[in-house]
C-alpha cells in the first residue's frame, strides 16, 4: 500500500467507531491506574505487568495496594511497581499524583481511569447522598484523572487515555440511575475529548464492559448474563486498548449488540430490566 492509499484508508477507517487509525506507538511503557486495589483494577494491574508495563497503582485502600505490590513484584521482578493512596474525588491530589508518576518514570504511556463505585436504589427514597457519591467518583473523579492525564500527554507529545464507561451508559435502568448517569457522562466526556485530540498523537479509548465478576456487581448473583471472570476481562480489555480501540465493549460479543439494543429499548420494555 502506497502513501496515498494508506492516507485514504485511514480517512475511511476514521469514520468507523473501532480504532484510531493514526495511533502512534506509546511514548513510554508505563501505565497509571486508578481503582487498582480490587476487581477489574487489580486484574488489570497484573495484566499490565504481564505485558511488560511498569505500573503506578492507586486506590483509597493503601494496605490492599501494598499487598498487591508484593504479589506483583514476586511474579514480575523485572517490572517497577509503585503504589499510592489516592481518592479520585480529591481532584488536586489526582493531578499531583499523576505528575509524581510521570516524574518517577520519566513520562507515562497510558493513564487508565478505572475507579468506580455503585449504589442502587430508586430515586426519591432518601438515597441522594449515596447517589451523589457515585457521580462524584465515577464521573467527576474520572474527569479529574483524564484532565490531568491529557495535560501531561500534551506536553509530552503523545500517550493513551483509557476511561471506563459501561454498556448501560446508553440506557437508564430502573434502580440504577446514578450509575447509568455517571457512565453516560464518562462516555460523552471521552467522546468530546476524542474530537479535541484526534490526530494529535493522543489516543482516547472508552472501555464499556458487560458483566465482569467484581465486587461492584456481585450482589446481583445469577442475574448477570454472559458473566466472565476478572482475569479474562482484563486480558480482553488490554487486547482492545493495545489495538487502539476507540470504543471497546468487553467482551465484544455479545455486548456490542446488547449495548446497541439497550440504547433503543422503549420505556415499557426498559422498565422490566432492573439494574
Amino acid at each position: 500500500m502506497n502513501g496515498t492509499e494508506l492516507s485514504t484508508a485511514r480517512r475511511l477507517l476514521g469514520k468507523l467507531p473501532f480504532v484510531d487509525p493514526g495511533r502512534p506507538p506509546l511514548p513510554a511503557r508505563c501505565a497509571f491506574l486508578t481503582g487498582a486495589s480490587s476487581g477489574i483494577g487489580k486484574a488489570l494491574a497484573a495484566e499490565l505487568c504481564a505485558r511488560g508495563y511498569d505500573v503506578y497503582l492507586t486506590a483509597r485502600r493503601i494496605e490492599l495496594l501494598e499487598d498487591l505490590r508484593a504479589q506483583l513484584t514476586a511474579a514480575f521482578p523485572q517490572r517497577s511497581v509503585t503504589v499510592a493512596a489516592l481518592d479520585v474525588t480529591e481532584y488536586e491530589a489526582v493531578a499531583r499524583t499523576i505528575d509524581d508518576a510521570a516524574r518517577q518514570f520519566g513520562g507515562l504511556g497510558m493513564v487508565i481511569a478505572n475507579a468506580g463505585v455503585d449504589a442502587g436504589g430508586n430515586i426519591g427514597e432518601g438515597r441522594f447522598e449515596a447517589h451523589r457519591v457515585v457521580v462524584d467518583v465515577n464521573l467527576l473523579g474520572a474527569m479529574a484523572t483524564i484532565d490531568a492525564a491529557v495535560a501531561h500527554f500534551r506536553s509530552q507529545g503523545g500517550g493513551q487515555v483509557v476511561g471506563f464507561s459501561s454498556v448501560v451508559a446508553g440506557a437508564g435502568l430502573p434502580g440504577g440511575a446514578p450509575y447509568c448517569a455517571s457512565k453516560a457522562g464518562v462516555t460523552r466526556y471521552l467522546q468530546s475529548l476524542r474530537g479535541e485530540l484526534w490526530n494529535t498523537g493522543i489516543t482516547v479509548t472508552t472501555v464499556a464492559p458487560g458483566y465482569i465478576d467484581t465486587p461492584i456487581n456481585e450482589s446481583l448473583g445469577d442475574k448477570r448474563p454472559f458473566l466472565i471472570d476478572t482475569r479474562t476481562g482484563a486480558r480482553k480489555i488490554m487486547d482492545r486498548v493495545e489495538a487502539g480501540a476507540v470504543h471497546a465493549t468487553v467482551p465484544r460479543v455479545p455486548w456490542t449488540v446488547v449495548e446497541y439494543l439497550l440504547a433503543r429499548l422503549p420505556t415499557r420494555l426498559l422498565r422490566k430490566v432492573h439494574a
